[in-house]
């Protein structure tokens, strides 16, 4: 709206100056050698305007025609970089849907048209690293990192680069010089701390978590925590070389995450030591709330030196009852009530605290079973059998981080190298499943856990007839196999008054008499010995191997020899008169 008043008003002013030169009498007389001209004044005014136009479409004529060879480079240029741009969509595109050589090919195009453009580069060093070729990406992101423009991201691709290669001193070099460039890097600052927490520098880690809440990267309530979390690691280290230090971090630790358990743990050892009973008592419950553990129970338990197994069981009682009951803290109050009451020797509120767990146990409830089964009844068997079902029971909660399993709590994650990654509780993979048990209960297993063993029987023998010896039979041909007991084929081998009658299948559950070592040998009428019943019932028959291809073969046999042929010829007929 503006800009049409102020239009106007000069379209206006410009009338009126007209109107007034026009009103304007007199001539105006112009003299140029011979020539003589008298125009009056609006008429001079017009000429003028004309000849001041056309001095400025003459300027601009030349003007163009000078500035045409910049303007045609100019143009030239624009196309190129245009191109490249282009390229360089296309080639990210296609490094996005994983097109080696469309991205390649892009990558090429760019580098050609457009050189200069950092994202060319970048370009370069992905289709580089998609394709596989290492050598020619740390090339591309070398050149990066030589450009001020994109340092760090050339150092950041190398630092990439340095960890696929398992360079772990290249890797942390690089990434100390990018937090150098720029201190607000979360990429460098994690890795810097990372490197120097698994290197065990915790004053270096220390001062990069100081840079980090002074950069604005983590809040303060984040800074607090994994504060705690690197003074507990370097009080844990130094716990055996100076302990003093080490009971100043763990102090400070203590303050900054009171829920933290290894902490709680060490500063109620340090200040059980001093005889600081009810600071150590608090610390523990405090953490004991958040997080029910084994370690902190048992620090509770001996937080009071030489007292007795009966006092540190009352202690624990004590502490498991500040858990609800409908909390998943509850199981360890009942875990830790029945290792305190196995060692003040009190096995029947032993075993009732783990009587709920017993038909679903874990390992720990499996292996508590097993000690006590031991050590109150001095019962092998049973402890065997609850040892056993503690390798196929579910597993208990553990340090855990990035699916890595830990017998102790790490203050960073061994896989991503992350802060105060590792958390109690169960692994991944021994969640429950809805898909039943894989390993099922074996008949042995529940025999043993429901009934005591039985007590040895001992059967009369009786004596069997004696076997009739007959003259040897000839050969006969090879028959069909036959699946017949050892002692049905025995008894045909001795015997033909009798026929051989096939031997019942023995029942799942019923006892099968083992083969004997010895034979019975087959001039000799000893009567065989009747097979002891045993005393634990094989589950599973065993399986029949079937008669020999040989045939079945005695060593006593052997030994005296097949009786010698009668000579033929006049040899034989010799020996049948007697000579």
């Amino acid at each position: 709206m503006l800009r049409i008043v102020l239009f106007l008003v000069l379209i206006a002013l410009a009338g009126a100056g007209a109107a007034w030169v026009a009103d304007q009498p007199g001539n105006v007389v112009l003299t140029w050698g011979g020539w003589r001209a008298s125009p009056s004044i609006p008429v001079f005014v017009l000429c003028l305007g004309i000849f001041a136009v056309l001095i400025v479409l003459l300027w601009s004529v030349l003007t163009a025609i000078w500035r045409m060879p910049g303007r045609i480079r100019r143009r030239r240029h624009e196309k190129r970089h245009a191109r490249g741009r282009h390229a360089i969509t296309q080639g990210l595109l296609a490094i996005g849907h994983g097109d080696t050589a469309l991205a390649r090919r892009h990558a090429e195009a760019a580098r050609r048209h457009a050189p200069s453009d950092p994202l060319a580069l970048l370009l370069h060093a992905q289709s580089a690293q998609l394709e596989g070729n290492r050598d020619e990406a740390q090339r591309a992101f070398r050149a990066m990192a030589e450009r001020e423009d994109t340092r760090l991201l050339g150092l950041r691709g190398l630092f990439i680069e340095a960890q696929r290669a398992d360079d772990a001193v290249g890797a942390v070099m690089i990434a100390e010089e990018a937090i150098k460039l720029s201190p607000s890097s979360t990429w460098a600052s994690h890795a810097v701390l990372g490197f120097r927490c698994a290197r065990g520098d915790w004053s270096g880690a220390l001062a990069i978590l100081d840079s980090n809440l002074s950069a604005g990267l983590i809040d303060k309530q984040a800074y607090r925590r994994q504060r705690g979390v690197l003074l507990t690691a370097r009080a844990l280290e130094l716990e055996t070389m100076d302990r003093d230090v080490a009971r100043e971090s763990v102090m400070e630790a203590v303050k900054l995450a009171p829920t933290l358990v290894p902490a709680a743990v060490l500063a109620a050892k340090f200040e059980s030591e001093a005889h600081q009973v009810r600071r150590a008592m608090k610390l523990v419950e405090a953490a004991w709330l958040a997080n029910p553990h084994p370690d902190l129970a048992d620090a509770y338990a001996h937080v009071k030196l030489g007292d007795a197994a009966r006092q540190r069981l009352q202690r624990v009682e004590t502490l498991a009852g500040k858990t609800p009951a409908d909390k998943a803290g509850h199981v360890e109050g009942q875990l830790a009530i029945a290792r305190a009451a196995i060692d003040a020797t009190e096995f029947a509120r032993a075993r009732e605290v783990l009587a709920p767990y017993v038909n679903d146990p874990t390992q720990r409830v499996a292996l508590l079973m097993a000690e006590l089964e031991r050590t109150e009844h001095g019962d092998g068997g049973r402890a065997r059998a609850w040892t056993l079902r503690a390798v196929r029971a579910r597993h208990d909660p553990a340090w855990t981080a990035d699916g890595y399993v830990s017998d102790r709590w790490r203050p960073v994650s061994p896989v991503t190298g992350r802060l105060d990654a590792f958390q109690w509780q169960t692994p991944v993979a021994s969640l429950p499943s809805d898909k039943g048990t894989t390993i099922e209960t074996s008949a042995f297993e529940e025999a043993m856990l429901a009934a005591p063993p039985p007590k040895r029987v001992t059967v009369a023998s009786e004596v069997p007839a004696e076997p009739v010896v007959t003259a040897p039979a000839p050969t006969p041909a090879p028959a069909a196999q036959d699946n017949a007991p050892p002692a049905a084929k025995e008894e045909a081998a001795v015997t033909l008054a009798e026929p051989v009658k096939p031997a019942p299948e023995a029942a799942e559950s019923s006892p099968v008499a083992e083969t004997p070592v010895f034979r019975t040998r087959a001039d000799l009428g000893k009567p065989a010995q009747a097979p002891i019943q045993a005393v634990i019932p094989i589950v599973r028959a065993p399986d029949d191997p079937g008669i020999d291809d040989d045939g079945p073969s005695d060593e006593f046999t052997e030994q005296i020899g097949t009786p010698k042929a009668q000579a033929g010829g006049w040899r034989g007929f010799w020996s049948r008169w007697g000579a």
